[in-house]
């Protein structure tokens, strides 16, 4: 699977969405890329930042993201280690990714660019 690691939170703001990224541009001068109305995001190659205002897509709690090389290998062992997938894979401006449940209910993501 390769080096695997979290470079990425996605952050609800389905309430405040212009609200939350001018806050973060104000508070960090973080600059953000609109992915659509309710998507924004930082890119700047270490530990990005998303926030998500789509209500249907945006849940509670932050959720971490997990860059992978080879996302088929990441969904099996994630299964065979017993995760729930919450979202299969499926496409997204930028690459692929699913979602799962760990053990303690922790719900994360995993993606490639590839």
């Amino acid at each position: 699977m390769g080096d695997a690691r979290i470079d990425y939170v996605e952050l609800p703001s389905a309430t405040a969405h212009e609200l939350a990224r001018a806050f973060y541009a104000k508070a960090f001068s973080w600059d953000f890329t609109a992915y659509g109305p309710t998507y924004a995001a930082t890119t700047n190659g270490t530990t990005d930042l998303g926030l998500q205002g789509d209500p249907d897509d945006a849940l509670s709690a932050p959720l971490p993201v997990v860059r992978v090389d080879d996302l088929e290998a990441a969904f099996e062992a994630v299964c065979d280690a017993g995760g729930t997938i919450a979202k299969a894979i499926f496409s997204f401006p930028g690459g692929r990714r699913f979602q799962f449940i760990d053990p303690s209910g922790n719900e994360l993501a995993v993606w490639s660019d590839r």
